[in-house]
Order: structure tokens, then sequence, then C-alpha cells
């Protein structure tokens, strides 16, 4: 298995190698799950060889802290609504109900409460709440929407965009 250049199943020593070493139309799609931007994908992968992970991921960042219009709504399409299920083809079932376990959807009240943050959420901005929540409890995250509902719109998108880059970072890890 050293010679191995499956960038999903490498060992950690391995990652970068496999990464620079996979071809192209293999990494399109699943650095597109890490964040569905055409232009983040390639300058991702224009970046390679990357000397080390840090070199790696620190492109990654640079590339995904600033999404026009069009790229932000193509990032948010990748994801499904904080405490639902992955309802669409281009929701990442599997990975999206690993991040949000967090949050417990069998909980009456806390399922309300994410339903009606939710709603007034996209009512207030036009999109969906989008947190990185890998790591965070229910309580968290129900505290993040309900603060971030207080921001202006440049502030709200700004932090949205911040959220995107950090679920791909940490979705990008996870592949290396």
């Amino acid at each position: 298995m050293s010679g191995q250049t499956d960038v999903g199943h490498a060992r950690p020593e391995e990652g970068v190698a496999a990464f620079d070493a996979a071809p192209a139309d293999e990494l399109r799609p699943r650095l597109h799950a890490c964040l569905g931007v055409d232009r983040w994908v390639e300058e991702v992968l224009r970046g390679r060889p990357y000397a080390d992970r840090e070199a790696l991921l620190g492109a990654a960042d640079l590339a995904a802290r600033e999404l026009d219009d069009t790229e932000l709504a193509s990032a948010l399409a990748g994801h499904p609504r904080i405490g639902e299920r992955a309802s669409a083809p281009e929701h990442d079932a599997a990975r999206s109900a690993k991040e949000q376990s967090g949050v417990d959807t069998n909980d009456a009240e806390v399922a309300r409460a994410l339903r009606a943050g939710n709603a007034a959420y996209e009512e207030r901005f036009d999109r969906v709440f989008l947190i990185r929540a890998a790591g965070r409890s229910a309580a968290e995250i129900l505290a993040e929407l309900r603060r971030r509902l207080d921001n202006d719109d440049d502030a709200e998108r700004a932090e949205t965009v911040d959220q995107l880059r950090q679920i791909a970072l940490l979705r990008l890890e996870g592949l290396l």
C-alpha cells in the first residue's frame, strides 16, 4: 500500500504526496465536495505540488477567503439546513450527518428552535444559515444562529464565507 495514490484512503504521511500525484479529474469532485466553488477547486489544483500539508491547507484557506455572490450561492447549495437531513442531490448526506452529529434532532425543543431560527434567518438574509457544526453542540449552534440574526447584511455575508472556509478546510483535511 505504500505506493497508494487514492487520496481518500492514504495514510497521513502520504496525504499530500497522494494528493499531488492524483489525477486532477479524480480530485475535482472530491474538492468540490469540500467547497462547491469551481474557482477554488481549480486554484487548489493549480498549486500542486505542495511542499507539505501546511502549504496545501494554506493555499486552500487563502483561496476560500473571498467568494463572489455566484460562488457563495454555489457553495451554500451543497449544504442542508442545520438540523435537517440532506435532501438535495448536491448535499453530501453522510458528511453533513457526521458534521451535524452534535445536533440532536430527536429533541423536540431543539428541532423546534432550529426550524424557527432557520426560518427567521432565511427571511432576514434570503439564504440558508450555515455554520461549521463539527465539534459544536446544538446549544452552541442555536446561540450562534440567534447572535447572527442581529448582524447587518455585510457582516453576515462575511461570517457565512468564513464558515464555508472553515468547513472546506476541515473537509480537505479529511481527504488527506
